[in-house]
Parts: structure tokens; C-alpha cells; sequence
């Protein structure tokens, strides 16, 4: 077929779906964040203020607890009692990964969903966004994995008990409303620190996300094993260079025939931006298309399955009497690190 007598390619629906998934996802952490200032206020005025259960689901705000309750479940087969809401989220969330490349990026995770819309409002600004030459921009996004590693050897060299010592004393009970007090109370350097990476974030795509996020590291590297691929028909197509301009991990889509980048977060935002009809799409083993509702149903599924199956079973919900909150939570931020 001549490049020359392309055929048009139908319009693609992924990216109105992912849109809705990523609002629908943010919408949930805004409500999850609601709730729970309004229980840690309840135990910080004495119980003075509006009484609001703990959302389980802000423990997915807590990677690191979440990596060392994975750690004992894998250890000892036994479901953690503290913060295992977390664990359940991260376990969806690496099982989105395996299944659907490193689609907890592209098409739920908040962070991500922010920064996609700061680096969309820099382009509409300056027409256009920034990439740093290839050798910082490989320099940087090593501190990711640097960050990771760091993560993992630390969580990997603790002993159960010791996760369970650390879980369970008074900075493992609270480290969730340290956190909200971080953002909450945030100070000149953090603030500095904040406003520079949303106004980074507003000149180069996911700036965040693509150098400094170690969650993300750890959803890249396990997309590695999906069964899932971006594949471009060279007979197809037509050389227009629009894949690669889409893409927000800079991946040369227009050059290579298989994309299997640890950074494809299977956004679909190429395919979507792709004139010609079957020359780049999302493909299962043996070439066969995978259309973007396939890949919002595949996320939904995970998250709500894993999510639910948690609540069914009993073992979602961190269950502390309210003596321990009254306790700790006024006081959390004089806890310090073990």
C-alpha cells in the first residue's frame, strides 16, 4: 500500500475515557482527603469537631508502608493489621503494571493527573513545552531509580518484627496525619521546594513523574513483563512524527517498531494522535489490537476487584481504638523517625 493512499484512521475514544478515569480518580483522593482532615481534627480539638470514620484509602498515600506490609504478607502469609488498605492499593496498582504496562500512571494516579494538566497549560501558554538535552535527561531520570533502590534495600534489609515494631509504634500509627501535616504546615523550604517543581512541571512534561517519582520507577520496571505493547506498522506509516509529539515520556514512537520502554505508561495519547489507520496501536501477544475500552475496563476492574475483595474479607479497615487517636494525633509531629 502506497504512503501515499493512506486510509484515515477512525476516531479514538482513549483518551476521553482516560480523562474520566483520571478525574473520577482525583475526585475520590480530593473526598479521601476531605474525610480524613476532618477525623484528624476530630481527635486535635479533643473530640470538639465533626466525628468522620479514617478513609483506609489515604494509605495509599504511604508507599513506604505499604512496601513493608507487602513485605510480611510475603513472608508470612498473613494479612497486616495496620494500614492494610495501603498494601491492597499497592498490590492493584504493581498488578495494573504487570497486566497493563505502567497504566497506574497514565490513567489513575493524581500526581500524575495534576502534572499532565500543568504541562498542557504551558503549552497553551508558550505553544510549546521544553526537553532537556539527552544527557541530563538521562542524568535525571536515574534519580528515580536511585530513589527506589534506596527504598527497597532499606525495606528489604528489615526483619518482620522489625516492620512490625516500626508499624506499630507511635510514628507507624500516625504517619499518615504526619504527612497531612506536612502539606497542611508547610514551611518556607517546602514551600520553595513545592512551587518549584509545580513551576517545572509547567515547562517540561510530568517533570516529576519522569525524574523524581519513585512509585513510578517501581511501576516502570514491572511493566517491563506486560504482555501489552505500542506497535507501528512501518508499511503503514506515513511519517508524520504526531506519535512522538504526543507522547509525554518523549519515547521516538516514529522510529522503533515495538515500544518497550520502562516509561510507557500505555496512555494511549500516540495512538490517539496517529492520522493513519492501523499504523500504531496498543497490542496483545500475537498482534492482536487492544482498544482503550479494554484498557479502562482492565484498570477499573483491578482497582475495584482488589480493593473490594479487600473490604469483603475483612481486611481493609485499620481498626485502633479511638484512646490511641486521642493520644497520638495531637501530638504526632513529636514523633520523630526511628
Amino acid at each position: 500500500m502506497s504512503k501515499k493512499l493512506w486510509k484515515r484512521a477512525p476516531k479514538e475514544h482513549s483518551q476521553s475515557l482516560r480523562h474520566a478515569m483520571q478525574m473520577a480518580f482525583l475526585a475520590l483522593n480530593v473526598w479521601i482527603g476531605i474525610q480524613f482532615y476532618l477525623f484528624v481534627r476530630y481527635y486535635e480539638t479533643g473530640g470538639g469537631s465533626l466525628l468522620v470514620a479514617r478513609p483506609p484509602g489515604v494509605e495509599g498515600w504511604l508507599p513506604i508502608a505499604s512496601l513493608m506490609n507487602l513485605k510480611v504478607l510475603l513472608a508470612t502469609g498473613g494479612i497486616p493489621k495496620l494500614h492494610p488498605a495501603g498494601m491492597f492499593l499497592l498490590i492493584a496498582f504493581l498488578a495494573m503494571s504487570w497486566i497493563f504496562r505502567k497504566s497506574f500512571c497514565g490513567w489513575l494516579c493524581p500526581v500524575g493527573t495534576a502534572s499532565e494538566y500543568l504541562w498542557r497549560l504551558g503549552r497553551k501558554i508558550f505553544r510549546r513545552n521544553f526537553r532537556l538535552p539527552r544527557r541530563a535527561d538521562i542524568a535525571l531520570r536515574s534519580l528515580k531509580y536511585i530513589l527506589l533502590a534506596l527504598f527497597l534495600y532499606a525495606v528489604g534489609s528489615m526483619s518482620v518484627p522489625a516492620i512490625h515494631a516500626f508499624l506499630e509504634g507511635p510514628y507507624g500509627i500516625v504517619d499518615d496525619v504526619k504527612m497531612l501535616n506536612f502539606f497542611r504546615l508547610l514551611g518556607l523550604t517546602g514551600g520553595v521546594v513545592m512551587a518549584m517543581l509545580i513551576l517545572a512541571s509547567v515547562f517540561i512534561q510530568n517533570f516529576w513523574c519522569r525524574y523524581l517519582c519513585p512509585y513510578g520507577a517501581l511501576m516502570g520496571l514491572v511493566s517491563l513483563a506486560s504482555p501489552l505493547r505500542i506497535r507501528r506498522n512501518p508499511s503503514l506509516c506515513i511519517d508524520c512524527g504526531k506519535c512522538a509529539k504526543a507522547c509525554p515520556s518523549a519515547l521516538p514512537m516514529d522510529r522503533l517498531i515495538t515500544i518497550e520502554s520502562a516509561e510507557c505508561t500505555g496512555c494511549m495519547q500516540c495512538v490517539a494522535a496517529c492520522p493513519a489507520a492501523d499504523a500504531l496501536f496498543l497490542s496483545a501477544p500475537r498482534r492482536r489490537r487492544v482498544p482503550g475500552w479494554v484498557m479502562a475496563a482492565g484498570v477499573a476492574t483491578l482497582f475495584l476487584g482488589v480493593c473490594g475483595w479487600a473490604q469483603w474479607s475483612g481486611n481493609w479497615n485499620t481498626n485502633l481504638p479511638s484512646r490511641i487517636y486521642f493520644e497520638l494525633v495531637p501530638h504526632a509531629n513529636e514523633f520523630s523517625h526511628p
